[in-house]
């Protein structure tokens, strides 16, 4: 068995190397903690670590750390994946198994703004599909409430906004 710092990174890896989307920090956090692994500490410098490795890469949108595997990720749970211990894997796989779609769709619909170079806010609406984005816009409003606005909105109303510019642009 390995030791528990490097347990805890095998499971984050092998969580990540078992999906085909990123997961949000707290996506990873609730099952870790709520199996009763490690703590909250621990896992964010166990992130952490493996982020300054390579062997997990981190986007942060809207004060949210999404986390995918790298390929050197890939290879080293490859190589050392076995050192979970087989109950380790069952709850990992069995909690992914039951939450996989819910999980999925916390972390396809994103929306994120900016201030742009003209002083206005551009809006960033995305909907994720596997690695690649099905839907990839950007507005451009003049406040910053706006932007606030179309960002939370966009969780509710990708799905019509989609649909809508989907079915005028195929006429």
């Amino acid at each position: 068995m390995a030791d528990p710092i490097t347990l805890y990174k095998l499971i984050v890896l092998y969580m990540l190397k078992k999906i085909d989307f990123s997961m949000t920090n707290a996506q990873i956090s609730n099952f870790v903690l709520d199996q009763g692994y490690t703590t909250y500490f621990t896992l964010q410098s166990v992130l952490a670590e493996l982020t300054e490795a390579g062997l997990i890469h981190q986007e942060t949108i809207q004060n949210t750390s999404f986390y995918t595997i790298t390929p050197e990720g890939e290879e080293t749970i490859g190589f050392f994946g076995n050192k979970i211990s087989r109950s380790i894997r069952d709850d990992i796989d069995k909690y992914l198994k039951e939450n996989k779609m819910q999980l999925r769709n916390e972390v396809s619909v994103i929306a994120d703004y900016y201030r742009n170079t003209v002083g206005e806010y551009s809006v960033r609406c995305r909907v994720k599909e596997k690695n690649s984005d099905l839907i990839d816009l950007t507005l451009s409003v003049p406040e910053e409430a706006q932007a606030k606005a179309i960002c939370r909105q966009w969780q509710k109303k990708c799905q019509t906004v989609y649909e809508y510019i989907m079915q005028e642009l195929m006429v």
